[in-house]
């Protein structure tokens, strides 16, 4: 009795932590992230075209856990990238083998983007909707796609918070009944 009920119970975890980890396919609205300032700006989506995630957000277990630190999306190689939101650019350059650009946006937010070509410097203020860049070719994104990660005081999470809700886990039905 109690392994059926144990195994149900694993079962249910496992469909929810796989649920929590899918991301829709578009978002199509900007909003305030959750708990967030109400004065605090809306982020704007940063490429052009349809809202398609190539790879979801994956949260890892711990700090050092594999995972996916961000978004994929869908935007063709020299695509023009826009600043989401107003902030500072904190860094430009190359790390391994791939072109980065860092925003530090107010909260505490700081945007990650690559492979991404830039002609801005640190010191460099953006606005919401200023181009930023192109996509360019590196990383572990494949070719014509643009990796966004953001941090919240030093914490990842899912960029999707910040262009709109994330859908709610839904839990299917798995296992027999008793």
């Amino acid at each position: 009795m109690h392994s059926t009920l144990g195994m149900r119970a694993l079962r249910l975890l496992a469909v929810a932590a796989l649920s929590l980890s899918i991301s829709p396919s578009s978002v199509a609205y900007a909003v305030t992230p959750p708990g967030a300032d109400p004065s605090s700006p809306t982020w704007e989506w940063p490429v052009g075209g349809p809202r398609d995630i190539v790879a979801p957000y994956r949260a890892p277990a711990h700090d050092y856990a594999a995972g996916h630190r961000g978004v994929d999306l869908a935007a063709g190689t020299a695509a023009v990238v826009r600043a989401p939101a107003p902030g500072v650019v904190a860094f430009r350059g190359t790390v391994v083998d791939r072109p980065l650009l860092t925003i530090e946006h107010p909260g505490g937010y700081v945007s990650t983007f690559e492979p991404l070509l830039s002609d801005l410097s640190p010191g460099d203020s953006v606005s919401a909707g200023d181009p930023i860049g192109t996509v360019d070719r590196g990383g572990h994104a494949a070719a014509g796609t643009l990796h966004l990660g953001v941090r919240l005081d030093g914490a990842y999470l899912n960029p999707l918070l910040l262009f709109g809700a994330v859908p709610r886990a839904v839990l299917l039905p798995c296992c027999e009944t008793l």
